[in-house]
């Protein structure tokens, strides 16, 4: 019991620091998207335009002759040839890739804005973080490759048909 006294003492006389919650906000860095699921969705987003582009290098540099090929090249034309789904070329074999970057790039960014910077009245701070994730930054990489590929042979094909 004594014990118990003199701990109850010590515990009453001890000075307790104060503690001030607005001196050390806590941030909290949330993705607007799981890094995980975008990579998932946007190697799927990205497939069907390698695949094509895949195909078009074999066909064309390699000089191979498989059905397939061909297969998919008159499924390619019978989308432009169709009036009511001609718009579908441009959007498999562009928008989704942009899509793609979109949510990657969502997946990796995180933004916080400061009004009030300690030490510096008035200032304020507009925080850009970027995570890196290897498969996400991957795929970005990839989709831009697939989209600038794509406005090269759409303008030097315009190119070409204007001369």
């Amino acid at each position: 019991m004594k014990e118990d006294d003199e701990f109850l003492k010590k515990m009453e006389t001890l000075n307790v620091p104060e503690v001030n919650p607005t001196g050390h906000p806590k941030m909290v860095k949330m993705a607007i998207m799981n890094a995980e699921r975008s990579a998932a969705l946007g190697f799927w987003l990205v497939a069907v335009p390698c695949y094509f582009l895949a195909c078009v290098f074999m066909y064309y540099f390699f000089n191979r002759q498989v059905s397939w090929f061909g297969a998919m090249f008159k499924l390619a034309e019978g989308l432009d040839k169709t009036p009511g789904i001609d718009f579908m070329a441009p959007i498999v074999l562009v928008v989704l890739p942009i899509v793609c970057i979109i949510i990657n790039a969502l997946a990796i960014t995180h933004v916080h804005y400061e009004k009030g910077v300690p030490g510096k009245p008035g200032a304020r701070e507009f925080i850009i973080t970027i995570k890196i994730r290897t498969w996400n930054i991957l795929l970005i990489l990839i989709s831009m490759a697939i989209v600038f590929t794509f406005i090269a042979f759409t303008m030097t094909e315009n190119i070409s048909i204007r001369s």
